[in-house]
C-alpha cells in the first residue's frame, strides 16, 4: 500500500516538474525547486482526493454535455488551487500565473502521469 502511494506521488511530482519545464506561466522560485515540486505533488494529491470529486459532482451536467472535456477545466482549477495553497498557506514558491497556464499545465500533468503510470506499473 505504501509502495503504491509513493509511486503515485513520484509520478505526480515528475509530471509537475515537466509542466514547470514546458509551460510558460508555471514557475518555481527558490533554491530547492524539487522540494517545492514534491510538496506541491502532495498538495495536488490532497486537492484531487478532496475537492475534485465535489467539483465533478457539481458540474456533472457540464461534463456530460461536453462528453468529458469539462474535466480538463476541473484539472486546471485543481492545479491552480494547489499552487494557491502552496503559495499562501505553505509559503512555497510554486506559481501558476493564470487560467491558460493552469489549463496547459493540467493537460501536461495528465498526459505525463498517464504515460508514467503505464511505464511504472505498481501491481
Amino acid at each position: 500500500m505504501l509502495a503504491k502511494l509513493l509511486i503515485r506521488w513520484f509520478i505526480v511530482a515528475i509530471s509537475l516538474g515537466v509542466a514547470v519545464w514546458i509551460v510558460p506561466g508555471i514557475s518555481v522560485e527558490g533554491g530547492t525547486a524539487w522540494v517545492a515540486v514534491a510538496i506541491v505533488a502532495i498538495v495536488l494529491g490532497l486537492v484531487n482526493a478532496i475537492i475534485r470529486p465535489i467539483l465533478a459532482f457539481l458540474s456533472c451536467g457540464c461534463i456530460v454535455a461536453t462528453m468529458g472535456l469539462f474535466m480538463i477545466v476541473i484539472n486546471a482549477f485543481t492545479l491552480w488551487l494547489s499552487s494557491w495553497v502552496a503559495v499562501n498557506w505553505l509559503n512555497i514558491g510554486f506559481y501558476v500565473d493564470g487560467f491558460l497556464p493552469a489549463l496547459f499545465g493540467g493537460i501536461i500533468v495528465s498526459i505525463v502521469s498517464f504515460v508514467l503510470s503505464m511505464v511504472l506499473k505498481d501491481d
